[in-house]
């Protein structure tokens, strides 16, 4: 597995678990959580994206 991808993929686990517990307890730096879900979805997707035919 690409390490890029398995480390968005991690990314977006740990934003969405964030955002989970912040539904519930106000704690500071919730709203990161959902920062860490964007971020972890675009790290995924990179990682996951197949080389160009102009990419040797």
């Amino acid at each position: 597995m690409n390490r890029l991808f398995v480390a968005g993929a991690v990314l977006t686990l740990v934003g969405i678990a964030g955002y989970a517990v912040g539904t519930s307890v106000a704690y500071p730096g919730r709203s990161a959580s959902v920062t860490a879900v964007m971020v972890g979805l675009t790290v995924a997707a990179v990682g996951h994206a197949t080389p160009t035919e102009d990419t040797p």
